[in-house]
């Protein structure tokens, strides 16, 4: 590994190394929005190999190797873990200048203090130690954690969820908080009405409510945001293809949820108002209660039908969506903010050519009470690798104000993916050590560390308030 992942990595001249050693890489971890299974936290479990915690549910991993040519059976099929390990470690030295070789020896190199380049002649013993080093107490999914200097996790969770092990997890005083987020995309979610009534039926269960009309509807929603609330949450969510932002009536809206409930199929109008109207109500009780609403917009997701029926949703068949973006959401956020009811709000987007678009957006509705109310989100998704990185913070810079952003998130299923906040690190120091040397900001270090501290841990610690 002469020459790779060293100290200097991604870290072009001596400003950036001091910026990211002394101030950058002592930060601790905040990770907002990550897929982390609560019950593998709450239950303190080890993995029993490293298949188990790196590829099971990656499909960023996926991905690659069906493009290398490997058959699915040693993807997602019936293989033993050691074939399924063994055909990864056959991709990886074929995806040079992908970030999956970045993240992948990282995690290697942070976790394990294995510094061999992972390929067939290594897989083996690679495979042997790391799989022996997680069945230790120190890889426990806690110990994880607490060694990678994690302070708070938010993970993503359906507002019908009982919040178990989240309860268990603050019982057990876990020193991680481990906060859930509230995700309504399945009260939405018009596409499939059978599938909408079904879980509406869920919903009612679970608070004991006969949901016979939209305000029953909205009264169980309310319950379950209370309900949230009072077990720590203090960040919804959303995945959209854009923002809605129709016009629309509270009897349309009766009118349309009684068509639901009857099972019938919406026209397009009604879908749309229908939306509108979940986003404006969501985001109200948001409001309500000083939460971050975040709203990830523009994925295509399920663009292979062959694959959905075969293997389900987040199977690695997504891609960039292109929607229209600006009219909608600024639709959205106005209708919020002229009634005074617009909560702090991230936007992340997925198509690069919006980023400048909701940069600039976000400018519209900030205002005096909160420094950096409304944020351009981090790079996401396929976004997220170094030019993607670069181009959010650049992008913030020329539009915005990058020493307010809250920094990165792993967006990950994986314990062992927090290494992607050290790979945002390196990058943001060499941006601004770049800047230095080529004269365009001052060396005044002690100012542009504690700006960098901010966006690694205090702005998202402080705008959370947690």
């Amino acid at each position: 590994m002469a020459g790779f992942l060293k100290k200097e990595f991604l870290l072009q001249t001596e400003d950036a190394r001091i910026l990211y050693y002394k101030h950058a890489d002592r930060m601790p971890v905040f990770d907002y929005h990550c897929h982390l299974s609560p019950k593998q936290i709450a239950d303190d479990i080890n993995f029993q190999n490293l298949t188990q915690v790196w590829l099971n549910g990656d499909h960023y991993k996926w991905r690659a190797m069906r493009a290398f040519g490997i058959d699915e059976k040693y993807i997602t099929g019936d293989a033993d873990d050691w074939e399924k390990f063994e055909n990864w470690a056959q991709t990886v030295p074929y995806i040079l200048r992908n970030p999956l070789y970045h993240w992948t020896h990282l995690e290697l190199k942070r976790y394990f203090g294995i510094e061999k380049l992972l390929n067939p002649q290594t897989a083996g013993q690679i495979y042997e130690a790391c799989s022996e080093m997680l069945k230790t107490p120190q890889f426990s999914t806690r110990n994880i954690m607490r060694n990678m200097n994690v302070k708070v996790v938010c993970t993503t969770d359906d507002p019908t969820d009982s919040l178990e092990h989240h309860i268990k997890i603050k019982e057990d005083g876990f020193e991680v908080k481990v906060l859930p987020t509230w995700r309504p995309d399945k009260a939405m979610a018009v596409e499939n009405i059978e599938q909408l009534n079904s879980w509406v039926d869920k919903l009612a269960d679970v608070t004991d409510i006969d949901i016979k009309d939209y305000q029953g509807y909205i009264e169980a929603l309310q319950k379950r945001h209370d309900f949230f609330a009072k077990n720590g949450c203090r960040i919804s969510d959303r995945d959209l293809k854009t923002a809605y932002a129709e016009d629309y009536t509270e009897k349309e809206i009766g009118s349309i949820f009684g068509k639901i409930r009857s099972g019938k199929e919406l026209e397009s109008s009604e879908s749309l108002k229908f939306k509108s109207a979940m986003m404006f109500e969501f985001a109200i009780m948001d409001h309500e209660k000083g939460w971050v609403q975040q709203l990830h917009i523009g994925a295509l997701r399920n663009n292979n039908t062959r694959m959905l029926k075969a293997l389900g949703s987040d199977a690695g068949c997504d891609s960039i969506g292109d929607f229209e973006i600006a009219r909608p959401l600024a639709r959205f956020l106005d209708r919020l903010d002229r009634n005074n009811k617009l909560p702090k709000t991230i936007i992340y987007n997925l198509n690069p050519k919006d980023t400048e678009v909701i940069a600039t957006m976000i400018g519209n509705f900030q205002n005096g009470n909160s420094r950096g109310k409304l944020q351009l989100g981090p790079a996401w998704w396929f976004l997220d690798q170094k030019d993607g990185i670069e181009r959010q913070i650049q992008t913030l810079s020329n539009m915005g104000l990058l020493s307010t952003f809250i920094g990165m998130l792993t967006d990950s299923r994986s314990f062992l993916s927090y290494t992607r906040h050290e790979y945002f690190r390196r990058i943001l120091c060499n941006i601004l050590g770049n800047d230095i040397r080529n004269g365009e900001i001052p060396r005044d270090m002690e100012l542009i560390g504690r700006i960098v501290e901010d966006i690694c841990y205090n702005n998202a610690h402080n705008y959370f308030m947690v």
